[in-house]
């Protein structure tokens, strides 16, 4: 039974490796990958593995940290947008809520200066037309006319003398 582990794992090994060639085959055979090699780049990379394997590493390994920074940017973008619409909402109730009370007050002020001064209008309006009322003057004063009359007469005398 420990004769047959090693040919197994043998086998295993060289199934995986003609899945691992088959697998740079076709890497290597697709057509981006071709058109990227007879590019400058591409053949500069090609002249200098090491600078390209160092490449490769850095790109794998900086994934991680820019796919957070992306995914923070994304979620501080929403929160942000959904701040400034509740941010938005809130002020306009408030402003909204404002204006009504200050619009009821000025009502309320309207009535009441109106009331007020219709009221000093009727009363200023009564007393002007009780106290000068024509009716009133001669039923006070019925020989008004004769000692209006008589005093001038007298002012006459004085300005003879």
């Amino acid at each position: 039974m420990a004769k047959e582990e090693p040919t197994s794992t043998l086998k295993d090994l060289q199934e995986l490796q003609k899945k691992l060639s088959l697998l740079l085959e076709s890497f290597q055979n697709n057509s981006k990958v071709v058109a990227f090699m007879k590019s400058p780049v591409g053949q500069y990379l090609d002249r200098h593995p090491f600078l390209a394997l160092t490449l490769l590493v850095f790109i794998a390994v900086s994934a991680v940290p820019v796919g957070f920074f992306l995914l923070l940017v994304v979620f501080t973008s929403l929160a942000a947008l959904v701040g400034v619409i509740l941010l938005e909402g809130l002020v306009i109730s408030v402003g909204g809520l404002s204006l009504l009370c200050v619009l009821c007050g000025l009502g309320f002020v309207s009535v009441a200066l109106s009331g007020t001064i219709m009221v000093s209008y009727m009363v200023v309006s009564s007393l002007i037309s009780f106290w000068f009322s024509p009716r009133l003057l001669i039923q006070q004063n019925p020989r008004a006319d004769c000692q209006l009359a008589m005093k001038a007469a007298d002012f006459e005398g004085l300005y003879q003398e």
